[in-house]
This record gives structure tokens, C-alpha cells and sequence, in this order.
């Protein structure tokens, strides 16, 4: 194991990738303030909906959070071009996770997964080739690097990509109404959109999908089918984006090859200058204990995360306990109805909010569906409340629809969900459970 993991390979690799990975994630922060997406989702609502224990994290005041993103886009590009490379990456990373934790109105599986590529990052050698940082300091000038900075890729890729794979085994996708759902929404698109309605357009998401997310990792590994894998991830990423619109991700996803291909084939493509390193020496540093410890404790939290909602009660398609940090990516289509009543515990006096003073049209859609937010706006009705020195219960009546079935009651309207605790771990009772729902 000492062997495989420190012996020290070419690092092209890693340099490439640093250089795309810095221009991508300035380009996520940039992208996020020319498209109104900051706007939309931080600055227009009242609050955020932060994960639970965050509440301490919300929007900057004015046009506070315009400025932090540009920040966020300068510590991106100072990655890209190698400058402090630690200090911006770790800049980068902190500010990142502070505006995933501050909002989960937007929630996305790749914004997590940005965040954990953000934190492997900080750690690597990425700076010790084509970098500012050794032109100030040519004593870091590096042409290897251990076989483990690839190889943490690689295992990371394989979880999310095998885990979104398994996810999609059950019946409303296989029986492509998901699939069919999803593109109904894409039927204006120009030239294909007619295209994507069809029966046969369906099939191939659908099981290309799965097909596609369960074999990649083994085929990009094994050299004989490679190319022809890299061939099938350029079509698949290009259509995600095309199609699905989610950001940086598909051409993140399509950086991570750079870790498959031989060190001389990276090295031949983009890096020709660059001496080519091939002795494959073993160098094992002072820190390995610490390294092995860290990259175990590490792995198995990413392996274990998506499995804790098979000892959740109900179906995690229904309930949402454990959907989030588990790569269950475009699974499925929820819709919502909900209204929400607080009763002053001195008089009896029932009033029904008005969703409208609250919140925006996003959140509104968001807070309709998700058990976690409903309690959340629930506690900050009874916070607002108590202000006005009034004690309140807060009651909703809720249903909601899974990939346009039939609505069912979420939520029990007998509960008080402003005096109940969230529960991190286990089920929360207050939500529904329906045997053998979906």
C-alpha cells in the first residue's frame, strides 16, 4: 500500500486541472453575479433558509453579497494562475461553504460536491508547476507528485457517480416517467425540444443514465475502453449542460479525466515544455500515518452519508430525511400545497399567514415541499411572534405530489411544529409516512 499510494508519478494532471478547476469556480462566482442568480436567491428574500444549526449565516447587508462573490471569483482566478495558491484556495473554500450552508433554496448535489473538491484541494500540491508561486520561489518547482493526488479523485468520482446510479433503480424511473416529466419542461427548447418529448428520447436518458453513472469510473480506468468512455462523457456532459443547465458541473466532470489518462499522455496533449517525469520512485513522507487516518475517516463518511436513509423510517422519495449529501441527483419532481396558521395560545385566535409577506416565489415553491424548511419558517413565525410578546402554536396543512402523482397529506395538521425539536438523526414523526408509497 506504501508503494502504490507514495510512488511519486508525473504531475501534469493535477496541474491541469488546477488551472480548469480555478477558471471554473471564478467563473461560478462571475456567472453568479451577471446572471441575477445572487439577487434571485440571497439578496431579494427577507432570509435565507440555512442548513439547520447555521442560523447564524445570512446574506451581507446591501449589496454585500455582489462583493463577496467577486471576491470569491478573484481567489478563483488567483488558483487558476498559481498566485498564494494556498492561501486563495483556502480563501475560496471558506467563503464557498459559508454561502452553501447560508441557503438551501437552491440546494444542489454539485455545489456540495464543489464544496468537497474545494476542501481536497487545499491539501494538494497544485501550485508546483505553471505557477505563479514558483516564479517567486523556484525552490517549489515540482514535475511529480505521489500517486495518491490522483488517486483521491478518482475514489471521490467513483462514490458520487455509483451512488447516483443505484439511486435511480426504482420503478418511476425506470418506467421513464421521470425521465419524461423532466423533459416536458425542455419542449420549447430550439431544435430538439420536439425531439425530447419523444418515447425513444426517454429510454435512452433514462438507462443511459444509469448505464452511464455506474460503468464510467471502470471504463475511464481500464486503458482498452477508455477513449471510447472519454467519447461517451463529452456527449453526456455537453448534453447536461445544453439540456439540464447546471452550471460548471458537466465540464468539471469532464476535468476529472485528466486523472485516468497516463501521466505522459496529459503531459504530451498540454504540457510539452514540462519535463516529463517516469522514474517512479517511492518517497513515503513523515505524514502518512496522518494522511491514511484522514483519507479513511474521510472516505468512509462519504461511503456512509448516502446509506443513512435506509435506517430512516419511511421512503426517502417521500420524506426527505437523508436525501441531501446522498447524490440523488434529478430523482424525481415534487410539487406542493401548504398553508400555515398560528393560534395565539391566550385567545384562541386563529390567523392564516400570508405566505406572500414572507417569502419569494422560489422559496415559496422550496418551503411547500421540504419538511426541514417547513419547521424551519414555522420557528421563525413563532420567533416573530414572540417578539410582539404573543405566544403562538404554528399548524400547516400540507400535501404534496411526487413526479405528478396524486397529493397526500405531508405534514400532520395536529402538530404543533413550533414547540417540536428537529430531530438530525432520526425520523420526525410530524411528517407522514405511506407503506410502500413509491
Amino acid at each position: 500500500m506504501q508503494r502504490w499510494l507514495f510512488t511519486q508519478i508525473d504531475n501534469s494532471s493535477l496541474i491541469i486541472f488546477r488551472i480548469v478547476f480555478g477558471f471554473l469556480i471564478a467563473a461560478e462566482a462571475i456567472g453568479s453575479v451577471f446572471t441575477g442568480w445572487i439577487e434571485r436567491t440571497l439578496i431579494e428574500p427577507q432570509f435565507t433558509f440555512n442548513f439547520i444549526g447555521f442560523d447564524f449565516l445570512q446574506p451581507l447587508p446591501g449589496d454585500g453579497m455582489y462583493y463577496y462573490y467577486v471576491i470569491m471569483g478573484l481567489c478563483g482566478l488567483l488558483v487558476m494562475l498559481g498566485y498564494r495558491y494556498r492561501y486563495s484556495m483556502i480563501a475560496f473554500t471558506i467563503m464557498w461553504a459559508g454561502v452553501y450552508f447560508m441557503q438551501k433554496t437552491s440546494y444542489n448535489n454539485h455545489y456540495y460536491l464543489l464544496l468537497l473538491l474545494c476542501i481536497i484541494m487545499c491539501f494538494l500540491p497544485a501550485n508546483t508547476y505553471a505557477s505563479m508561486d514558483v516564479k517567486r520561489n523556484p525552490a517549489l518547482k515540482r514535475i511529480a507528485m505521489p500517486r495518491w493526488c490522483a488517486m483521491v479523485f478518482v475514489l471521490q468520482v467513483w462514490i458520487v457517480y455509483t451512488y447516483a446510479s443505484v439511486a435511480k433503480f426504482y420503478p418511476d424511473w425506470l418506467d421513464l416517467t421521470v425521465a419524461k416529466n423532466l423533459m416536458a419542461s425542455k419542449v420549447d427548447y430550439p431544435v430538439v425540444g420536439a425531439l425530447l418529448q419523444e418515447h425513444w428520447a426517454h429510454i435512452c436518458i433514462a438507462y443511459f443514465g444509469i448505464l452511464y453513472d455506474l460503468l464510467i469510473v471502470p471504463l475511464l480506468l481500464w486503458k482498452r475502453t477508455r477513449i471510447y468512455a472519454f467519447g461517451a462523457s463529452i456527449f453526456f456532459h455537453l448534453f447536461n449542460s445544453f439540456v439540464l443547465q447546471i452550471g460548471i458541473f458537466p465540464y468539471l466532470s469532464l476535468a476529472f479525466s485528466l486523472f485516468f489518462f497516463s501521466g505522459e499522455v496529459v503531459h504530451r496533449f498540454f504540457l510539452k515544455r514540462k519535463p516529463f517525469y517516469d522514474k517512479e520512485e517511492v518517497e513515503v513522507p513523515s505524514y502518512q500515518s496522518v494522511l491514511l487516518v484522514v483519507g479513511i475517516i474521510w472516505f468512509a463518511i462519504q461511503l456512509a452519508l448516502p446509506l443513512r436513509h435506509w435506517f430512516i423510517p419511511g421512503d426517502v422519495l417521500w420524506t426527505e430525511e437523508g436525501h441531501r449529501l446522498s447524490w440523488r441527483m434529478m430523482l424525481r419532481g415534487r410539487q406542493g400545497r401548504i398553508t400555515f396558521f398560528v393560534v395565539d395560545k391566550a385567545t384562541d385566535k386563529r390567523t392564516r399567514i400570508d405566505l406572500e409577506a414572507y417569502l419569494s416565489n422560489k422559496q415559496k415553491r422550496t418551503v411547500a415541499t421540504r419538511p426541514d424548511v417547513i419547521w424551519q419558517f414555522s420557528q421563525r413565525l413563532h420567533e416573530k411572534y414572540a417578539r410582539e410578546n404573543i405566544d403562538v402554536a404554528v399548524y400547516v396543512n400540507s400535501s404534496v405530489s411526487v413526479n405528478n402523482k396524486a397529493y397526500k397529506t405531508f405534514i400532520d395538521p395536529s402538530v404543533d411544529l413550533a414547540s417540536v425539536p428537529w430531530n438530525y438523526v432520526c425520523t420526525n414523526p410530524w411528517i407522514i409516512k405511506y407503506p410502500n408509497d413509491l
